[in-house]
């Protein structure tokens, strides 16, 4: 039920953005076909633009694999969004444009050069997505300072990796360029908190394969994501997994010493929104020790500090793959749906830090929230 009502929720706003965007195609349609009333070619090219963003926002999972089908699905989601910012940029010109003054030639045309490098400006910043910002991966370091912290796990370091997505738009090369930046950081620990891959026909065993090189002083542990559950694979993983010497925790506990200090690491399957959180993981917190949940899914974290967890790590968001900063704010898709979209965030002296991942779904682009590995470092207070 909870499944059910959140693939409902979650379709909802695709289901919105393809009404909108098939609408701002049949204004450009009109439009286009007023101005040239007599070429057959035109009226050709604007069918296929509405084909064309139909594709866009056919589920992954029902789009054919072949060659490069699945660039074409993403680059008809692209059009969709590029044609409608564009449009909507457009009809905010033609209502400045009314408020300038006729009689005033030079600032009509300064507005004209303006307006003509606003509009072009969503399809540059897409290509830019594409071309450098989905590529532009780093280390992202982040300190967690823990009350009453044992003085053994004081500087202890935790390396992420999440969202890999492994599939056509993020290769093999990339995850292994993710996995050398992961092993530079010398971490303690190693962890993998899901989404491996977006759809069933993903190479999951390579990825695994691949991820099994991650070098940390335990072994690797994880949690899964929504996109095994989408993929019907998570049984697969877990036992990919086991043979690969990493742990993927659904719904069990791993207890690791360090020195004289000890974690608790409990992993969950991805909670369904509308599902009741953590049923039962209360069960899974253990006295005396830290206590750190890995849950892809980041709207846990309130139940989460409640059940006694100190740390949450989780992924899931992509920190929103496209965001702009409006007033100073992070505007971005990921905040319809939670408001831990990426960074660090405290409740009653618990933590989660949520982290933007590797990979992308729908578009292979990322503006504004670049790929990351995290290294998550305990410190006392």
């Amino acid at each position: 039920m909870g499944l059910s009502a959140e693939i409902v929720f979650r379709r909802l706003p695709d289901f919105t953005a393809l009404l909108v965007a098939l609408l701002v195609q049949w204004r450009v349609f009109l439009l286009v076909t007023r101005r040239f009333p007599a070429c057959i070619w035109v009226r050709i090219f604007m069918i296929c633009s509405i084909l064309w963003t139909i594709t866009g926002f056919v589920p992954v999972g029902l789009f054919p694999y072949w060659g490069v089908l699945p660039w074409v699905k993403a680059g008809g989601f692209a059009w969709a969004v590029a044609t409608t910012a564009a449009w909507l940029l457009r009809w905010g010109w033609i209502r400045l444009g009314r408020a300038v003054p006729q009689f005033d030639p030079g600032r009509r045309q300064a507005l004209n050069v303006i307006r003509t490098a606003t509009l072009a400006a969503p399809a540059a910043t897409l290509g830019y997505g594409v071309l450098v910002g989905r590529r532009d991966m780093h280390l992202r370091e982040v300190e967690i300072p823990i009350r009453g912290l044992h003085k053994d796990l004081h500087g202890l370091r935790m390396v992420q990796i999440t969202d890999i997505h492994l599939g056509p738009f993020f290769e093999p090369r990339d995850l292994e360029w993710a996995i050398g930046i992961a092993n530079e950081a010398n971490a303690h620990v190693a962890l993998v908190t899901g989404d491996l891959v977006t759809a069933r026909r993903d190479p999951l065993e390579q990825c695994i394969h691949l991820l099994k090189r991650l070098k940390a002083g335990s072994p690797i542990l994880g949690c899964l994501g929504n996109h095994e559950i989408h993929a019907a694979c998570e049984d697969e993983a877990e036992e990919l997994g086991r043979r690969a010497g990493m742990a993927f925790l659904r719904s069990s506990s791993r207890l690791h010493r360090f020195g004289q200090a000890g974690i608790n690491f409990v992993g969950v399957d991805y909670q369904p929104k509308f599902s009741p959180y953590l049923v039962g993981a209360e069960k899974l917190v253990a006295p005396g020790v830290l206590n750190v949940l890995l849950s892809h899914n980041p709207d846990v974290f309130p139940v989460a500090a409640a059940k006694g967890f100190d740390l949450t790590i989780a992924g899931h968001t992509h920190g929103g793959q496209i965001t702009v900063e409006i007033l100073g704010d992070a505007v971005n898709f990921a905040r319809f749906y939670t408001p831990y979209v990426y960074g660090r965030y405290e409740q009653d002296g618990k933590f989660i830090y949520v982290s933007r991942g590797l990979g992308t779904v729908g578009m292979p682009v990322r503006v504004g929230a670049p790929p990351e590995v995290s290294l998550i470092k305990l410190c006392a207070t």
